[in-house]
Formats: structure tokens, sequence, C-alpha cells
């Protein structure tokens, strides 16, 4: 750790997201840490911020510090997404919004996998990345990363997790993300990898 984030204590953390599920994986994560987790469900008046950035860490940094200066607290963004290797890492930073505005979790789902109806077993190889930015007033951004790797189904499976979870089959879990239990994702997502090393670097 370095020198200046020793003495860094957070009680609060803003995590840069509407999204229930999200804050719920970073509850989990931060569980028995002492930290309340906040989203901006709790801060309506707070816009989103526009996703510009070409890389999962520009977009990262660049919510995380327009939260950050709007709430005055500790703040948590992630940028993450889908990159298939057959397709040159598509849908990359666009993940959210592959089909097209507004985002559309059924509609990505089902241009992915006609773009890669062609594509056979063993050349569907997919990996997961998180991108996490922690903003703190008066302090320089610092990133985390995490990777998962997996391969792409050809149907949909399961009920749980969201975006693309139905077809993205963990390699370790020997299952899609959405037949998972969210302990057992948690344990090798992207997003849960690229928090547990904010939680080394930061709380430990």
């Amino acid at each position: 750790m370095r020198d200046a984030e020793k003495d860094l204590i957070i009680t609060e953390l803003m995590l840069a997201s509407r999204n229930r599920k999200k804050r719920g994986e970073l509850e989990a994560i931060l569980s028995g840490s002492g930290i309340r987790v906040r989203s901006l469900e709790e801060f309506p008046e707070v816009a989103e911020v526009e996703e510009i950035g070409r890389t999962f860490a520009e977009n990262a940094v660049l919510k995380a510090e327009a939260v950050a200066q709007a709430t005055g607290l500790p703040t948590l963004a992630d940028d993450s997404g889908l990159c298939v290797e057959a397709l040159g890492g598509e849908p990359g930073v666009r993940s959210a919004r592959y089909a097209g505005e507004p985002a559309n979790s059924a509609a990505n789902n089902v241009l992915l996998l006609k773009k890669l109806a062609e594509v056979p077993t063993g050349e569907r190889e997919a990996h997961f990345a998180c991108v996490l930015a922690l903003a703190i007033p008066g302090k320089a951004t610092i990133i985390f990363a995490g990777r998962c790797d997996g391969d792409i189904l050809f149907e949909l499976r399961g009920e749980n997790g969201f975006g693309y979870d139905p077809l993205f089959y963990s390699k370790e879990l020997g299952k899609s993300f959405a037949e998972a239990e969210p302990e057992e994702k948690n344990r090798v997502s992207h997003r849960a990898r690229a928090l547990l090393a904010f939680r080394k670097e930061i709380l430990e």
C-alpha cells in the first residue's frame, strides 16, 4: 500500500450506479468491513455520467470522479464488459448498449448470438473485464482491474445474474453465470476480482 493511503479510512462508499444487483455484489464483497455502501438511488439529483471513454478505465474514472465531486463522498465506479475473441473484442466498452439505445440486455444477447451463429464450439472464447476507479476528493484516483475467462454458449441458460450472464459459460464454475448462485459467481467474476483487489489495497 502506498504511504499516502495508509491512513485512509472509509466509512461510507458511494457506488456510482443505480443498479441494485451491482450494489448487492459490492455489499457482499465488503461484508464485515464496516463500510456503509450507498448508491445513486439515494441521490436522484446527480445525473448519469455519459460514458464517452475509449476504454473501460477511462469510463470508470469519468464516472467515479464526477460522482465524487457531486456528492463529496469516496466513490467507486466500474466499467465492465464482455470481450469476444471471434468478434475482435466486441462488444467491449459498448457492452451495455451493443444493440443500440436504450440499453437492453435481451436485445444485446440476441445480437451477440446472431453474430456468433456461424462460430463453432472451440472458437467462442470470451472474457469479462472490469475496471474499478476509486475517486476520493483531494486524492489521486486509483484503478483496480479484474478478469474472468469463458466461452459464449449457443443459447441462454439460467435465471440469475444480469446482462450477458445467461450466455457466458464460466470454465471455473462449469456453468453459466446465470446458472450460478450469487456466492458462486462472486468467487470468480471479473467484478469480484477487481473488488477483492480494491479491498486488499485499501482495507487490509
